[in-house]
């Protein structure tokens, strides 16, 4: 009789959490910070519950093999919903689907050469080496696939149809809709954090850029450095008035100091 040990499958703490390779280019750990940080709004409104988990630059194990490594897809930046954020305590040191069993909702690859790696759709029976772009569509089924290059100032977005990719075409403001998350996926020029380049970025449904922490508190700052400006202009024309049209106003000399 087989043992219940020898039926187990591993789990993300027995598997390897890298292949060992560098990171190719600088620019891609900036670019998942910016797509994490400004995305998490919307994904803790879509998951009050928590209940979800985004990777980067994170292996998925979609097959078992020898070595493990082999078995594994490692997207620059990805998003699961409905999972739990922990598993038995423990952050992921990988995506383990034969113990997850929920695919990605949307992965995102970062080109660092020519796309070609991006775009491979060789199928495990013609060769050792199985294609990302086959991966994907075959083997995980990712709803959104996004290829990003930055040399390019370009997007590509995929959505699977009848377990067929389609590219998807951007509408009216050069966005790709990703409906399940409410959001549009596009290019962005401008420095983040001090480097000025054609960005990969998110924006609503209506076409407003979703902004990362940063942003959003340049922005609250600005507003409330208007609204100091305004009390103070209002202010200044006031001490401006006699005594008698301050109290025609209703307004005491020493509300303005």
């Amino acid at each position: 009789m087989t043992s219940l040990s020898a039926l187990t499958l591993p789990d993300h703490t027995q598997l390897p959490e890298s292949d060992g390779t560098f990171v190719k280019n600088w620019q891609e750990h900036p670019q998942s910070l910016l797509l994490t940080d400004s995305i998490s709004p919307v994904i803790e409104a879509l998951h009050p519950n928590g209940q979800y988990c985004i990777g980067q630059d994170l292996g998925i194990y979609w097959r078992l093999t020898d070595p493990p490594e082999k078995g594994a897809t490692a997207p620059d930046w990805f998003y699961v919903p409905n999972v739990p954020a922990t598993l038995n305590g423990q952050t992921r040191r990988s995506y383990v689907l034969w113990k997850e069993y929920v695919a990605p909702l949307i992965v995102i690859e970062f080109v660092s050469d020519d796309g070609t790696e991006e775009r491979d759709k060789t199928p495990p029976s013609q060769g050792e080496k199985v294609g990302k772009f086959w991966i994907y569509e075959q083997a995980i089924r990712v709803p959104y696939y996004a290829i990003y290059e930055v040399t390019k100032a370009q997007v590509e977005v995929y959505h699977l149809v009848d377990n067929t990719y389609q590219l998807i075409q951007p509408n009216e403001r050069g966005h790709y809709p990703i409906t399940p998350m409410g959001v549009e996926l596009g290019i962005w020029q401008g420095f983040y954090p001090n480097a000025e380049l054609p960005w990969l970025r998110w924006w609503d449904l209506q076409g407003n850029l979703l902004l990362t922490g940063d942003e959003r508190t340049k922005v609250e700052r600005q507003r409330a450095d208007l609204e100091r400006e305004k009390r103070e202009r209002i202010v200044d024309k006031l001490r401006n008035l006699s005594p008698e049209q301050l109290n025609a106003l209703g307004i005491d000399l020493g509300m303005l100091d």
